[in-house]
């Protein structure tokens, strides 16, 4: 289970707050794995010269399908403009069909406590996805 390790792209501002995203991801198929971690590959390259990117961080399980990111960014614009940029847009746009399921969630940390543990990541975005699969339940009865 490879893990990137947290890099600074950008210093913080001290006294601010942080953007911060988290996801975990999974692909359909064992076949689609190489693809998508070669892919990922050159969207972490592109987030450590993005412009307000202050931290990140990958975990891939391999075996399982599944790849956690783990973001923190001076703004949403910022967050926001990366997700636009290419490579980054045309990468995710090209794996969607590759994707089994998706959790994203979004908070805000003073920068001080960067950067972000995987534990507490981790958390949040099983959070994010008991409360999406609430939503749903409560939108199909």
């Amino acid at each position: 289970m490879p893990t990137l390790p947290w890099v600074r792209p950008n210093p913080a501002t001290p006294d601010t707050s942080a953007y911060v995203m988290a996801s975990r991801l999974e692909v359909r198929s064992r076949r689609d794995v190489p693809r998508f971690f070669r892919q990922s590959l050159t969207a972490w390259g592109q987030v450590r010269k993005a412009p307000g990117a202050l931290g990140a961080s990958l975990e891939a399980q391999l075996f399982k399908g599944v790849f956690f990111t783990l973001s923190a960014w001076e703004s949403r614009d910022a967050l926001y403009t990366y997700a636009r940029t290419e490579p980054h847009k045309s990468i995710m746009t090209g794996l969607r069909s590759t994707m089994r399921g998706s959790t994203f969630t979004f908070w805000e940390v003073p920068v001080d406590r960067l950067p972000i543990s995987w534990e507490d990541a981790k958390r949040r975005i099983d959070e994010k996805a008991h409360a999406d699969e609430a939503d749903a339940s409560r939108a199909t009865h």
